[in-house]
C-alpha cells in the first residue's frame, strides 16, 4: 500500500556520493523540521528523467525555494555513483539532494515500487513528487504509467 497524504516518511538510512566521500544519510534527518519536495524518478539518464523530469527541477529550484522549500531531494532506484554522476551531467551544483536509493529500500517503504523487469530495469521507483512538512506527506502526486503531468516541477509549483 502507498504512503498516504498525511502519513510520516518511513524512517530509512541510505547512503550518497558526497565530495568527502560515501556518507549515510536518513530520511529522519533529511525531512525532521524541515518543508521538503521530493521527486522520484524511474532511472538516472532514462530519456523522460533525464530530458524534462530532472533538468526541470533544476530550473525551478529558486522558484521552489522561494515558495518556503527547505530542501529538494530527487531520488531513484541507481547506485550513488550513478547519481552523483548524473547531478553533475545536470549541472545540479547542490541545488537538488539526489538521493540513490539503490535498494529500493525507501521505495517500498512509500509502497511506490514499480516492475521494471519487462524493460529490463528490476524494480524501479514509479515518477512521483511529493511535499513533507516536519516528516508528514501534506501533497502527493503519482503519475500513471508512461505519463510526466501531475510531478513537474510546475505542478509542484502549484501545490505550494
Amino acid at each position: 500500500m502507498s504512503i498516504k497524504v498525511g502519513e510520516r516518511i518511513p524512517s530509512v538510512t541510505l547512503k550518497h556520493l558526497t565530495e568527502s566521500g560515501m556518507q549515510e544519510i536518513g530520511t529522519d534527518e533529511i525531512f525532521a523540521g524541515r518543508k521538503v519536495v521530493l521527486f522520484a524518478v524511474p532511472g538516472a539518464f532514462t530519456p523522460t528523467c533525464s530530458a524534462k523530469h530532472l533538468p526541470g527541477f533544476v530550473e525551478q529550484a529558486e522558484a521552489i525555494r522561494a515558495k518556503g522549500v527547505d530542501q529538494i531531494v530527487c531520488m531513484a532506484v541507481n547506485d550513488p555513483f550513478v547519481m552523483h554522476a548524473w547531478a553533475k551531467a545536470n549541472n545540479v551544483n547542490g541545488r537538488i539532494l539526489m538521493l540513490p536509493d539503490g535498494n529500493g529500500t525507501l521505495t517500498r517503504a512509500l509502497g511506490l515500487e514499480m516492475d521494471g523487469t519487462a524493460y529490463n530495469l528490476g524494480l524501479r521507483c514509479q515518477r512521483f513528487a511529493l511535499v513533507a512538512e516536519d516528516g508528514v506527506v501534506t501533497a502527493l502526486n503519482v503519475e500513471k504509467p508512461g505519463a510526466f503531468e501531475v510531478s513537474s516541477a510546475e505542478a509542484v509549483l502549484k501545490l505550494l
